[in-house]
């Protein structure tokens, strides 16, 4: 089998434009964030949910990666929320 060299992540891999990629990577990133910190904090789903202000089955829905159930905008809310504020960065320098 032919080792095959990725173009820069899944999203590329798999066929999604630019504009597309960019988006999922960025909400996998958040999604990322918030299990650590859900992890890091020990919350049961349905602490996270009341602590999030979700239902359990979001808190599920998350944990299990379903990227398309979610926007960038309730991803950085969740963060917040947990205390991890989010930082933009544009072109090397900080937006917000």
């Amino acid at each position: 089998m032919k080792p095959h060299v990725t173009k820069g992540s899944v999203f590329d891999d798999l066929g999604f434009d630019k504009a597309e990629a960019v988006n999922l990577k960025i909400r996998a990133a958040l999604m990322n964030a918030i299990e650590e910190q859900l992890d890091k904090k020990g919350l049961t789903q349905a602490q996270a949910s009341k602590l999030l202000g979700v239902t359990q089955p979001r808190i599920s829905d998350l944990k299990r990666g379903k990227m398309h159930l979610f926007t960038i905008d309730m991803l950085v809310n969740m963060l917040s929320k947990l205390g991890k504020p989010v930082h933009l960065v544009i072109d090397d320098r900080i937006a917000a």
